[in-house]
């Protein structure tokens, strides 16, 4: 239960720092912004442990984080993308 809830608060700060990051206008739902922010966590991770291993580092580990942001920025551009062509067709 603790893991699904550390997932769901890491979620909502990766994905508004991601919609921060991400450039241009973002007209995206909160649960769209999890979304990305869950995502962006779970991506930047495997792409992180990919490149650098399971480093367990001292304090807190920026770069991990760095990646995490950068893929929920990329998510939020292309939901915001996706969300804005459905409600234009409409």
């Amino acid at each position: 239960m603790g893991l699904i809830l550390w997932t769901i608060i890491g979620g909502i700060i990766i994905g508004f720092l991601g919609k921060w990051v991400a450039p241009g206008r973002k007209h995206i739902p909160f649960w769209l912004t999890l979304i990305c922010g869950i995502a962006g966590i779970l991506i930047g991770n495997w792409i992180y442990e990919g490149i650098w291993g399971n480093k367990n580092t001292p304090g807190f580990d920026w770069w991990r984080h760095i990646w995490q942001v950068v893929i929920a920025a990329v998510l939020v551009s292309l939901a915001s993308g996706t969300v804005t062509k459905a409600k234009s067709s409409r």
